[in-house]
């Protein structure tokens, strides 16, 4: 079946692989998934902790910051890994995004101790980095040498669960990352439900007081802070979809050798092999679109990097979502009830495909990127 097919001559990659399908036996994906939907809640936290004792929160983390400092190629694995087994944990925002923030600050109590309790699982991590229309969050020094917030930022994923935020604010000279408590004055949180069921946020900030050792990291520029982490994410984002689409795929195929109709299995029917074919084909682009932009990273050409990482997710984010679309389509009836994994599989696809960019937004980056050399 479609997988990501990287050096691993040592079995780093597949011990990796191993260790996210026995956390799926414990803790199923699809259970955890109609859980967190019928509790209204954005994280599953006792799969959230298993994953953190499993050392998949940090996986990014230097190992002097108390991480296992691995690279993107392993990250790629685990979040392909977890995609196939529908764990739907916002992996590559909460740990992903956010770990790469941290990773790039200056060293200070309030970083360690956000790193620390992010490779442990006893802190949640939000960021939160998209303005509200008309309400973009601002920081202001306060008399008393701390800061003051105002503004507004949506789409916060774990907003609901997070013991910490960590949000980015226009300052008079650039851009600063604030760590916010959760419980902060000042700080209130709406949610809507997403189309995989889960809560995401939207914040508030009204003249919420922080002190000066809540500024964990500057930069002139909005893209100078948060590039590196959006890039990262990104991988992650792509990796996700693209097992998603592998397994949908599997669990398809499965299907279709069960179903019999006219006293044959419908796998046995030209027209059904030829979307079985299909869907697979775009299932291995995906996987190879992921292992392009792994690759190209490694590299030290920037741009090329970001090109490809741009293809990468708007390969596999289109590649899930068509591959999850048909899958139901070939499931029948079924296929469109609750009680059908598959369904669930479609709508994470959904989620996933609309995180850090649409891919006909990814593709006009891409254009515009590439023209501009």
């Amino acid at each position: 079946m479609p997988q990501s097919i990287f050096d691993d001559a040592e079995g780093m990659l597949a011990m990796l692989r191993d260790s996210v399908s026995t956390l799926a036996s414990r803790q199923p994906g699809p259970a955890s998934v109609r859980r967190k939907r019928a509790a209204g809640a954005d994280t599953d936290i006792a799969l959230w902790k298993a994953m953190a004792e499993a050392g998949l929160t940090g996986i990014l983390v230097p190992e002097a910051l108390g991480g296992t400092g691995l690279s993107l190629t392993e990250q790629a694995v685990v979040s392909e890994a977890l995609g196939r087994a529908l764990i739907s944990e916002p992996l590559a925002i909460g740990a992903v995004f956010a770990s790469t923030l941290l990773a790039r600050a200056p060293a200070s109590a309030e970083r360690d101790r956000l790193v620390a309790g992010l490779v442990d699982g006893s802190l949640v991590l939000a960021p939160a980095w998209m303005d509200v229309a008309g309400h973009a969050v601002s920081a202001r020094a306060a008399p008393d040498g701390g800061y003051l917030l105002a503004g507004g930022k949506r789409h916060v994923d774990l907003a609901l669960s997070a013991t910490d935020l960590l949000v980015v604010a226009a300052m008079d000279d650039g851009v600063g990352l604030f760590s916010v408590p959760s419980g902060s004055a000042g700080l209130s949180v709406e949610t809507a439900t997403g189309v995989d069921g889960a809560a995401i946020g939207k914040i508030r900030f009204d003249q919420c007081r922080l002190p000066g050792a809540a500024l964990i990291a500057q930069a002139p520029t909005e893209a100078g802070l948060l590039d590196e982490a959006v890039c990262n994410a990104r991988v992650a984002l792509a990796a996700e979809l693209a097992g998603i689409a592998s397994r949908a795929v599997e669990i398809t195929i499965d299907y279709t050798r069960a179903r019999v109709q006219f006293g044959k299995p419908i796998a046995s029917f030209q027209a059904i092999q030829h979307r079985l074919v299909e869907m697979w084909s775009d299932a291995e682009f995906a996987c190879a679109a992921v292992v392009n932009a792994v690759e190209t990273l490694r590299d030290d050409d920037a741009r090329a990097g970001r090109l490809a990482v741009l293809a990468a997710k708007a390969r596999a984010g289109d590649s899930a979502v068509s591959i999850c679309r048909r899958a139901v389509h070939l499931h029948g009836a079924m296929g469109f009830t609750d009680e059908c994994d598959i369904g669930l599989y479609l709508k994470r696809a959904i989620s996933l495909n609309a995180t850090l960019g649409q891919p006909e937004d990814l593709r006009l980056e891409f254009v515009n990127l590439e023209r501009a050399a």
